[in-house]
């Protein structure tokens, strides 16, 4: 019993995680390093940026960028070469588009 109860509540804590970024100026300050591919194909991540906080919904690459960095879940850089990253992201035009690709990196953003 107290195993289902574990497992449910593992369920409900990453399926309620939302995606709020914070995109800081320095590398030191960011849990997660970032890079923009071209193509989709080469992304882990496809991202759609929402409008508003309440659109996000779980780790599935809908991004709220916060003005401040005490707002966010996680906080990001920008990175100037693919081999600096610790994540690649591809920037979708629509929302339904956005999903992991290689769900070997989702950790990066628990």
């Amino acid at each position: 019993m107290k195993f289902n109860i574990y497992i449910i509540f593992i369920f409900f804590s990453f399926s309620g995680y939302s995606q709020k970024i914070y995109s800081s100026q320095y590398e030191y300050q960011a849990d997660v390093k970032v890079f923009v591919v071209d193509e989709m194909y080469q992304a882990d991540l496809k991202v759609f940026k929402v409008k508003h906080e309440y659109q996000t919904k779980g780790n599935i690459g809908l991004w709220f960028f916060t003005d401040n960095s005490y707002e966010s879940d996680k906080k990001i850089y920008f990175v100037d070469y693919e081999y600096q990253a610790d994540l690649k992201i591809y920037m979708v035009k629509y929302g339904y588009q956005a999903g992991w690709k290689n769900k070997e990196k989702i950790y990066l953003l628990l």
